[in-house]
């Protein structure tokens, strides 16, 4: 994993030609985006590729100076699609202008709770940390490292879902089990962090800072949903625990359902019927 510093051809331009790519990347799709360097950044490109692996996958982008692109991707995996999102990226003269990557990680495990920059031993950390969310982190880690090869030199930065709740109280992190399973990290984290963090800086500016410091229950509501209680702009409890497949219903996801109801159905169910979980 190479990471020490961006590459020549990114900083021989000016710097207001230069670029941040984020990257947001699932198990069949990709979000991206393109910022103009500086603070604030401003945003000049946004889209997806979604349906990865599909016969109809297609890549989908809109931005201030670009037109908008809707276009079929001979896409079959994830790693294909990235690959297809660079060589898009460059036909546009956009790829040389990147001198840094971010990326969202759903899971930073039991090691992360801070942005970090990308290394071997990061990636290292994070494939140990997989069991945790293993729908998400494999996929996101393939990411990474196809960037890596393509964008030599190019820092990378992973941003956790998680790190919003590391402050999270006695009460809110630990399950009703013995303690020595802490050990394993067997532990509530929470997740959409990145989210809750948008909603309080929207919130703030919004209804003022007094307002956001205050106690707020927010909601983040999609194919993946949670809440989060947040006081003083810290999360004080969160409805998802130890993956992100707990809490509230889901669109594939059970969220918390009473463990009886596994053992009734493996009683129960007709014998031709298999019982499949989603996560």
């Amino acid at each position: 994993m190479t990471t020490s510093s961006p590459s020549d051809r990114a900083f021989s331009l000016d710097g207001s030609e230069l670029r941040v790519l984020t990257i947001n990347g699932g198990s069949s799709s990709i979000k991206f985006a393109l910022f103009e360097a500086g603070y604030p950044p401003k945003r000049c490109l946004a889209g997806a590729i979604e349906r990865i692996g599909l016969a109809d996958t297609i890549l989908r982008a809109a931005g201030s100076d670009f037109p908008d692109v809707k276009q079929p991707l001979a896409a079959s995996s994830l790693s294909e699609a990235i690959a297809e999102l660079l060589d898009w990226l460059d036909g546009i003269g956009e790829l040389r202008r990147v001198s840094a990557v971010g990326h969202r990680l759903v899971h930073g495990g039991s090691f992360y709770t801070e942005p970090q920059m990308v290394t071997a031993e990061l990636i290292e950390d994070l494939q140990k940390a997989s069991t945790f969310a293993p729908a998400h982190l494999p996929s996101e880690i393939r990411i990474i490292q196809a960037l890596d090869r393509r964008l030599t030199g190019v820092p990378q930065i992973v941003c956790f879902d998680t790190a919003f709740h590391r402050d999270l109280p006695e009460a809110a992190y630990l399950l009703p089990i013995p303690r020595r399973y802490q050990t394993l990290g067997v532990r509530r984290y929470g997740f959409h962090g990145l989210s809750y963090a948008s909603l309080i800086d929207a919130f703030e500016r919004l209804a003022g800072t007094s307002a956001a410091q205050g106690r707020i229950i927010l909601a983040h509501l999609g194919s993946g949903a949670s809440m989060a209680a947040v006081h003083g702009g810290r999360s004080v409890d969160t409805t998802m625990g130890l993956t992100p497949s707990g809490g509230l219903v889901m669109g594939t996801r059970t969220g918390d359902i009473d463990p009886g109801v596994g053992p009734r159905l493996a009683r129960r169910r007709p014998a031709a019927t298999p019982l499949t979980a989603a996560c």
